[in-house]
């Protein structure tokens, strides 16, 4: 896949050698080696705080023959995104409607990626889970949160998930980033996402589809209200 040539990740530190098996499990997509085809987004993400220069690692990486799960593509929805990441990362669901919720859409909307090698889909920056959050929570409507996702200035990761996967990489290369350059391009990400969040929450209506709605109606997949 030549969408996949050339592969970046930014970080405190050089890394020549992603090791399978290493990483957060309560990551996005779980446990695995997070990576952008963007090098401008790596540079941010490898400044996690204003004091903390790091790295961007370049890698080439041949994705030919490889099993790829595209969250972005017509095959999938908001919903299976959101489903994915709650089957990794730590949300609240102390309010029914955020138990029950994320107990139907894990059933309804999940996503099998126990064999593929390679998962793309949106990064959920802390800022951008407040949408997910308040989707669990019926603030928000299905409608808002596929427009955060989508018109948001996110960008999408690359995450290596198998052993074959990782053998395909190929470090190139490591770029310092100071962070005096780009921590206040990624504080300006987060708090234009956050901006975005209260916008749309004070738009909340009695128009659209809701959690509520969604697991009362029984609504699935092949809805049509979901596309």
């Amino acid at each position: 896949m030549e969408r996949f040539a050339t592969l970046y990740h930014g970080s405190s530190e050089i890394v020549e050698r992603p090791v399978f098996g290493r990483g957060r499990s309560y990551n996005d997509y779980g446990r695995g080696f997070y990576c952008t085809e963007h090098a401008e987004l790596a540079r941010e993400w490898a400044c996690a705080a204003a004091d903390a220069d790091g790295y961007v690692n370049r890698y080439d990486f041949d994705a030919d023959g490889l099993s790829v799960i595209d969250l972005a593509s017509d095959a999938y929805g908001v919903l299976h995104w959101l489903a994915l990441l709650l089957e990794n990362r730590i949300v609240d669901t102390s309010l029914p409607v955020a138990r029950q919720g994320s107990a139907y859409l894990r059933e309804r909307f999940a996503v099998d990626v126990s064999a593929c090698d390679v998962i793309v889909g949106y990064r959920a920056d802390d800022s951008y889970f407040s949408f997910a959050r308040a989707f669990l929570n019926n603030a928000l409507s299905v409608e808002q949160l596929a427009s955060a996702m989508r018109l948001g200035d996110l960008g999408e990761q690359v995450m290596l998930k198998s052993p074959r996967a990782f053998e395909c990489i190929r470090f190139v290369s490591a770029e310092p980033v100071a962070s005096a350059r780009y921590y206040p391009k990624r504080k300006l990400r987060d708090d234009s996402a956050r901006a975005r969040y209260r916008t749309e929450v004070r738009q909340q209506g009695i128009e659209g589809l809701y959690l509520r709605d969604i697991v009362l109606g029984k609504v699935g997949p092949d809805d049509e209200r979901l596309r």
